[in-house]
């Protein structure tokens, strides 16, 4: 058996960064949040929607705004991971380090 180093020193960059999926659920969290503060905050009228005819329950009103805010609120979380993540980009640094490589050939003859 026969064994084969390799080494070679190399410059990397590291950065930290942050986790996108954290900051699109956070802002989806906040968007259903803010959805449930806008449904119970206002009370609405027992009249009928006069463009459809229907009385709607808070909890499908609530269902409504929650599909218009949760998306906002993804999008509004992913911008401030964009922007963090740009902001990592530029604190990066350089660091040197060793590369090792070991070949082991089976030599049988």
């Amino acid at each position: 058996m026969a064994e084969q180093h390799n080494d070679r020193i190399e410059t990397v960059q590291v950065r930290r960064a942050p986790k996108m999926s954290v900051f699109l659920l956070l802002g989806a969290a906040l968007g259903i949040v803010v959805a449930m503060i806008l449904t119970f905050a206002f009370d609405g009228t027992a009249d009928p929607s006069p463009n459809t005819g229907f009385e709607y329950s808070q909890g499908q009103v609530f269902g409504f705004v929650a599909l218009i805010c949760a998306p906002i609120g993804v999008a509004l979380g992913g911008m401030v991971a964009v922007i963090l993540d740009r902001r990592s980009s530029k604190r990066a640094r350089s660091i040197q380090i060793d590369h090792d490589t070991v070949t082991v050939t089976d030599d049988e003859s």
